[in-house]
């Protein structure tokens, strides 16, 4: 594969920015060349045992101390971190805590939605009439959700999606994206591909083959975000060993696991990826939500160089967003405990969080 640049927008500054990817190279060789030529191993590279266990500890657990300076070039903010005295290995940075109710404030409307994580993403539909119909090379719907749950495929037929890709420099705690109580909770098995766009665009549906763990949300309940079932499917990658349930109600104090009936709140600490990047996919039900407008402009900008935009012969750019800032909202005409002079100023308040 010809290499290309893969460019985003910042959706603090505005800017346009080229990313830097750890081991490029390494990941094209491994979804053209090896793939082609050398299927067992590329199978073994990307299987459980692997990923999770050889690749994960040659790259994280050796224990030696990154220094500041080699913790700022990889564009962490260490005054952002709870403990960044404690990080005397990659592990240690990479499962790293942040004061988030002080450096990633969210909005206080009752039916905005939040970004589980900080990471790239890009928005659309799962409806094929829609202009902005996406789905079909990022994952197959039934195996994403599993065929076996046709309640939750039914539910979100023609529905809208949200991706957010996390790099290994992120911090990798995911936040709940909505308020309401756990209906479902479940884990599907699948493989450890890598996340980076080379290999989306060589792997034909990628974030429907890996391990997953799918949590499916009631949020028409009282003290919900009203957006009606929204299911939070988080996605292993290359290297990532296990995704951990850590649920807290308060910063990250008495983590608990996920269980159906517990109610979430909304901008709440989830779980962890430990260790590499890792994926996470929001869908939402058909016609329930409505995306902030600077992720729908800067999808389409056409003077941006996006990898993404090689699957689908049209621009298909990311946006890079912090955790807990808004990505949408539910319609208004859905969400009747709200007044709707509210609700409609919230599209210009969409950039402030």
């Amino acid at each position: 594969m010809t290499e290309m640049r893969h460019q985003f927008v910042d959706r603090e500054s505005g800017e346009i920015r080229t990313e830097k990817f750890i081991g490029d190279k390494s990941i094209n060789f491994l979804y053209s060349t090896a793939r082609e030529k050398a299927p067992l191993l590329f199978k073994a590279i990307t299987g459980a045992r692997f990923s999770s266990e050889i690749l994960a500890f040659l790259k994280f657990d050796i224990g030696w101390a990154p220094s500041r300076s080699a913790l700022e070039a990889l564009g962490l903010n260490l005054s952002e971190c709870l403990h960044p005295e404690e990080f005397a290995t990659m592990r240690r940075v990479f499962e790293r805590q942040i004061r988030y109710w002080d450096c990633r404030p969210m909005s206080r409307i009752q039916s905005s939605i939040v970004s589980p994580a900080d990471s790239k993403v890009i928005v659309g539909s799962l409806n094929d009439t829609s202009s902005f119909f996406l789905k079909e090379k990022f994952f197959d719907y039934e195996e994403l959700l599993g065929k076996d749950r046709t309640r939750w495929l039914d539910e979100f037929w023609k529905g809208d999606f949200a991706i957010f890709r996390l790099t290994p420099e992120k911090y990798h705690y995911n936040h709940t994206p909505v308020a309401g109580k756990v209906l479902d909770f479940y884990e599907i098995d699948g493989g450890y591909h890598s996340c980076n766009p080379s290999a989306a665009i060589n792997i034909v549906t990628p974030f429907s083959k890996n391990r997953r763990v799918v949590t499916i949300i009631d949020t028409d309940i009282p003290g919900g975000t009203g957006i009606g079932l929204v299911a939070m499917i988080e996605i292993v990658a290359l290297m990532i060993g296990e995704i951990v349930q850590v649920y807290s109600d308060l910063y990250y104090r008495d983590p608990k696991p996920i269980t159906p009936g517990m109610f979430l709140k909304k901008g709440a600490p989830k779980s962890l990826y430990r260790p590499g990047s890792s994926t996470d996919l929001l869908l939402f039900q058909h016609d329930k939500v409505k995306f902030s407008g600077d992720l729908l402009r800067n999808r389409s900008l056409s003077n941006v160089r996006s990898r993404f935009s090689l699957m689908f012969g049209k621009p298909l750019v990311e946006t890079d967003i912090k955790v807990r800032s808004t990505i949408g909202r539910a319609i208004p005409g859905n969400y009747k405990s709200i007044d709707r002079d509210v609700i409609q100023c919230v599209d210009n308040l969409d950039r402030s969080y």
